[in-house]
């Protein structure tokens, strides 16, 4: 709470510290006094100093304004502009009685910059190996297929599962003259978003105006029942204030100003997230052979999971066994989102202030 200097019912009743002495009055009395100590017609010049204890007007120095209302500050000296050119107080006003803010600005929020660890990702084999009786691709019209399918569950290990003999024929054609193997599937989890980058430590002034209020040590009354106060400097204006924003500006100080005390940061950033993950894919070796024990070898090669596989056979090839090594997994990526700046700055701590025109 800011307590301004004397008020004048105050120096009426001629309370301490208010810094205006009621003897001026009485002094002047006491000149009249030594006016009649005169003779005859000159009696009359020394009288008239005692009539100065009730000409306060003859004693303000500055301006002569209406006093502050009940519940008002002031009067007071105010600037108000840019914060690079803030004044110190007058020295007929040298007490600091308020300091503010105005015309709150929106500077730009850096938020943390988000990111995505990559999915967790495996690979299941394929259990679906067929045997064409027509080459790559296989799947010509009035092509037999005959399965070469491997278990539910396979881990990859050598199987005798389904073989083919050699030399069997299908409508005629051998069996076997290629082989497909079905596509791997690729199964990913979630993404974990993390923050790649913290946001820099904001440095920006949102106030793009300052504003001060200056009172004087003591006020004295003038004669009109006013308040003098010390003349207001270049680039300052004489007016009272009040803590809040909705006061009606009393008579006499028809300009209204709001400054605010303090800001309220309601921006925030959004949470990081991740997007669906996308480009996952697995490679495979797989390896068919002639025999039941995975020893002769008849053919080999990568399978991958973009595309089913087919690989030219000799044809009625026997196929007795096969088995599968997961070569490379890529768990793909996912989108990162967030990190979006919302929200706003808004002032608070609003006082007015009413000044003369």
């Amino acid at each position: 709470m800011i307590t301004g200097p004397c008020l004048p019912e105050e120096i009426e009743h001629n309370l301490s510290g208010c810094g205006v002495l009621r003897d001026a009055g009485a002094d002047g009395g006491q000149g009249g006094a030594g006016g009649q100590g005169g003779a005859g017609d000159e009696t009359s010049a020394g009288g008239q100093g005692g009539s100065g204890g009730d000409m306060h007007s003859s004693l303000c120095s500055g301006q002569c304004t209406p006093p502050a209302p009940l519940g008002w500050f002031g009067p007071a000296l105010l600037w108000f502009g840019p914060a690079k050119a803030v004044p110190d107080c007058p020295a007929d006003a040298p007490t600091l009685g308020y300091e503010g803010f105005a015309d709150l600005q929106q500077p730009p929020m850096d938020c943390a910059v988000c990111a995505c660890d990559p999915p967790e990702a495996s690979c299941a084999l394929p259990t679906g190996w067929a045997a064409s009786s027509a080459s790559c691709p296989g799947d010509e019209p009035g092509t037999v297929m005959t399965s070469f399918a491997a278990p539910d569950g396979w881990d990859g290990a050598c199987t005798a599962a389904n073989p083919i003999p050699e030399d069997q024929l299908c409508d005629g054609e051998p069996c076997v003259q290629s082989l497909t193997i079905a596509a791997p599937s690729v199964t990913t989890g979630a993404c974990s978003p993390r923050i790649d980058a913290p946001p820099p430590v904001p440095r920006l002034d949102p106030w793009a105006t300052r504003a001060r209020a200056c009172l004087a040590g003591a006020y004295t009354a003038c004669d009109d029942a006013t308040t003098c106060v010390p003349a207001a400097p270049s680039g300052f204006l004489t007016c009272v204030y009040h803590e809040g924003d909705d006061a009606s500006c009393p008579e006499g100080y028809a300009v209204k100003h709001v400054f605010f005390e303090d800001v309220i940061d309601g921006r925030e950033c959004t949470p990081c997230g991740c997007g669906d993950p996308t480009g996952a894919s697995c490679t495979l070796m797989a390896s068919v052979y002639r025999d039941a024990a995975c020893t002769d070898l008849l053919a080999s090669n990568l399978v991958s999971s973009s595309v089913p596989f087919c690989v030219v056979t000799p044809p009625g090839a026997g196929l007795g066994s096969k088995s599968a090594v997961i070569a490379d997994v890529e768990p793909g990526a996912c989108a990162p989102h967030g990190g979006e700046p919302v929200g706003e700055l808004q002032a608070s701590a609003p006082s007015t202030f009413c000044c003369t025109a």
